[in-house]
């Protein structure tokens, strides 16, 4: 038996303070499609979420997005210097390369933990 296609994958992350985290995500490079006072969501390309006021610490700080993305160096130095760290006091990692795959980590204002990853050619 086959299942029918899918179309899309849209995770729900939560957030303590929508307007700050609304912010965080486009000062990081996406775009909002549309928002309510409880909910948004945020695009980049193909690419999205929906961004949702309800915050559980234990969901959030467990939580990890693993975004792919063409050029991983050029990902990190807009997060730097967009000031990320400084303006929403979130943790900005190193690029790091191991096996010719690119990746640094980076939390949103509730504690999400994002890979933004440049895989390796041909994965």
């Amino acid at each position: 038996m086959s299942v029918p296609g899918a179309l899309t994958l849209k995770p729900w992350l939560p957030a303590i303070h929508m307007g700050r985290s609304g912010r965080f995500y486009l000062d990081l490079g996406f775009a909002c499609r549309w928002s309510t006072p409880e909910k948004a969501e945020y695009a980049c390309g193909d690419v999205a979420f929906i961004l949702h006021h309800d915050y559980m610490a234990v969901v959030a700080e467990n939580t990890v997005m693993r975004l792919e993305v063409d050029d991983v160096e050029t990902w990190w130095r807009h997060a730097h210097d967009q000031r990320l760290n400084d303006v929403y006091d979130v943790k900005l990692g190193r690029v790091t390369w191991q096996d010719g795959e690119g990746m640094f980590t980076l939390t949103d204002p509730a504690g999400v933990l994002w890979q933004i990853v440049q895989p390796r050619p041909g994965d």
